[in-house]
């Protein structure tokens, strides 16, 4: 189980252990393994003094061939085919003839 990162709050140094709202930040540019860099920020507020902040609760790197949490990378060895669908066109133009059928009713 993945260790939770706790953040300090910079006025008086209290522990806060969740942010009160999170968002997502999709960064528009890829890395130079091809990558897109996802950040989760957060807003934190401190119950001793009441003191509100912005921090980075993780960022996620995700690529074709792996992908990376917190600065750990796990690579996608298994790569999945491609769903071949074949239609018969025979069987397309018996359909539409018994949709003209039914509209001309």
């Amino acid at each position: 189980m993945p260790k939770r990162r706790s953040f300090e709050c910079p006025n008086c140094g209290t522990v806060v252990n969740e942010p009160t709202k999170t968002w997502q930040l999709v960064a528009p540019i890829p890395d130079r393994k091809g990558r897109i860099t996802i950040t989760i920020m957060g807003v934190f507020e401190c119950p001793n003094c009441g003191h509100r902040w912005r921090d980075v609760v993780s960022k996620l790197k995700v690529g074709e061939t792996s992908v990376e949490v917190s600065g750990r990378e796990i690579s996608v060895e298994e790569r999945r085919e491609p769903k071949v669908i074949e239609i018969d066109l025979e069987n397309l133009d018996e359909e539409m003839a018994k949709l003209e059928e039914y509209e001309e009713k």
